[in-house]
């Protein structure tokens, strides 16, 4: 009996102890979380946000419409549904919900309906898909304190999170991959690639124009 009563005690304490160490650890004691949002360019969304402290992971894909597992083919040719989207897991102690949101208005043109910088089409709009009524609540603060800083609604809508289907590996970490392709600027890698295409498209010049010093990312 007294041998059992010991190791009951010491199963006790490391069980504490794992306990202990599981309450000091943020990785276990605070888990990540996920944003969904859609903002043209896959591309960009991923490279602007992959430098913001507290984001842990992006992956670029669509999400919106109503066909499973769209090839990007499919969603550039249009009749999905879809939007070319980012999935950002962050880490709330580090970065919250809010501030994402706050960053993501200013990093693109909120007043376009009818897609994003250069890219038209629909696939190309901004959205927000929120997951339950808190993200809600803050994704509709957000647009309200864009719109005033504005000066104008903004277009941006609110949706309900929908399936998310990840785009095609040679799209995942475009803006730093250092993969030859052939180009109309001639053979490049994928890194400069971007770069040539996000100074061509006038994103950042007019996210400049419309933000001001509140610009997010422009320049990137």
């Amino acid at each position: 009996m007294r041998r059992l009563r010991h190791i009951a005690g010491i199963l006790l304490l490391v069980t504490g102890i794992i306990v202990g160490q599981a309450m000091r650890d943020p990785a276990v004691a605070e888990p990540v979380e996920t944003a969904i949002v859609a903002g043209g360019c896959f591309w960009c969304v991923e490279s602007d946000f992959s430098r913001v402290q507290g984001v842990e992971s992006i992956v670029v894909g669509f999400t919106g419409g109503d066909v499973e597992d769209p090839s990007y083919r499919q969603v550039t040719r249009g009749g999905t549904g879809h939007l070319e989207a980012a999935k950002i897991t962050f880490d709330p102690s580090v970065i919250s919900y809010d501030q994402l949101l706050h960053l993501f208005f200013r990093s693109v043109d909120p007043l376009d309906a009818g897609g994003q910088f250069c890219d038209r089409g629909f696939h190309y709009t901004t959205a927000i898909f929120v997951d339950g009524p808190e993200q809600r609540r803050s994704a509709e603060a957000a647009a309200d304190a864009a719109s005033r800083d504005l000066g104008a609604a903004v277009v941006t809508p609110i949706r309900d999170a929908m399936p998310f289907w990840p785009a095609e590996d040679y799209h995942q970490g475009y803006h730093a991959s250092s993969d030859l392709i052939l180009t109309r600027f001639g053979p490049q890698t994928k890194a400069n690639a971007y770069k040539l295409y996000r100074q061509s498209c006038g994103r950042d010049a007019r996210v400049r124009e419309l933000w001001g010093d509140a610009a997010a990312f422009a320049g990137g």
